[in-house]
This record gives C-alpha cells, structure tokens and sequence, in this order.
C-alpha cells in the first residue's frame, strides 16, 4: 500500500507542465493600466451615415473629435466606422496626429481673426482677462481645449458644427505674434 501512495505522489508533480486552466488563472490577473495622455478629448458632434448598396443600406457611424493639451496645441479629424467607440477612437487617433500650434498670449489670441471655411466665418476678438470663453458650442470646445482663456466670437453663415470647428481651426492657424512678425521681416519688435 505504502508503495502505491508513493507513486501517486511522484506522478503529482508530472502535471505541473499542464496549461493551467481558466480557474487557476483568475487569481493572478493584473489590472489593465492605461496610459496617461496630455491630451483631453471633446466629442463634438457624432453622425449616423447610411450608404446605399446593391444588396441594401449600410449604417455607418462618423465623429468629430476635438484633442487638446491646454498649452497651445489643439487638433481635429473626423473618423468612420461600424460603431460609434470605433468612430471616436480612429477620430481621437487621427486628431493627434494633425496637431497645431496656437500662439496664446496673456491667455487670449494675439489679434483679431477671421476663420472661414465652406459657408462658416468665425470672427474672433482679444478680450481682457475676466471675460472667459464667449463661444457657440462647437468653437468652444476648440478654444478651451487649446488654453485660450479670454476670447469673444461670433459665427456667420453656416451654423453645420463640422465647417464651425473647421473655420475655427483655420482662423487659430493664421494668428502670429509680434516677435513672429518682426523675425519675418527682418526687423525688431520695437520698429514695428
């Protein structure tokens, strides 16, 4: 008897090369860690896009997504897919990678400017510090996400959220700042 238990016992340890089951691994899952992104994101406006097929409709989902920093850098993009995570996700992706650089001083934009894109102007105006963010829904989230933190605007034309985040970005692309300006011409700040 003594010998068989013996036995038992030696081939115990012959299983430990076994793939160890679904139970055994449970215990030793570790928390998924995420990493951190300087990068806040705003979703703007999300679409549901249906494009006719021969063999019928299918339903797409389309985002616009915002990415900022809140130091000067801010981007855009629109991304497609079957659901709206995945449309959001390729957006998110595609907006850091098409990132500007807005000039920002004393916490508002250097001058004023005229943003246009397709049938959307947005006008933009320096404003003292107190004022805050004075804009719609969708140049809002532009302007916060890129740090400015005083600016007025107004929109005319057409109020489509994707031409009003677009006029915005256009309009932030061409600011410059004095020392700019003056190392374009060759000159000093002091004789412009």
């Amino acid at each position: 008897m003594a010998e068989v238990n013996n036995e038992v016992k030696q081939q115990a340890p012959e299983n430990q090369g076994r793939k160890p089951s679904f139970k055994d691994k449970k215990g030793d899952r570790r928390p998924v860690r995420r990493e951190d992104s300087e990068f806040e994101k705003t979703v703007v406006c999300v679409r549901r896009v249906t494009k006719v097929v021969k063999g019928g409709r299918t339903l797409r989902f389309s985002a616009l997504v915002v990415v900022g920093d809140k130091k000067g850098r801010v981007g855009i993009a629109i991304g497609k897919a079957k659901e709206v995570s995945g449309a959001i996700e390729k957006a998110t992706t595609m907006a850091k990678k098409n990132l500007i650089t807005v000039p920002i001083v004393d916490g508002t934009i250097p001058h004023d400017v005229i943003g246009k894109f397709s049938a959307t102007n947005v006008l933009m105006f320096p404003a003292p510090a107190g004022t805050g963010v004075i804009a719609g829904g969708s140049a809002r989230s532009v302007l916060e996400l890129a740090g400015i933190k005083n600016i007025v605007t107004k929109r005319h034309g057409s109020s489509n959220r994707i031409n009003c985040v677009k006029a915005t970005i256009e309009g932030l692309k061409s600011l410059r700042t004095k020392e700019q300006i003056a190392a374009r011409r060759g000159k000093s700040v002091d004789e412009i």
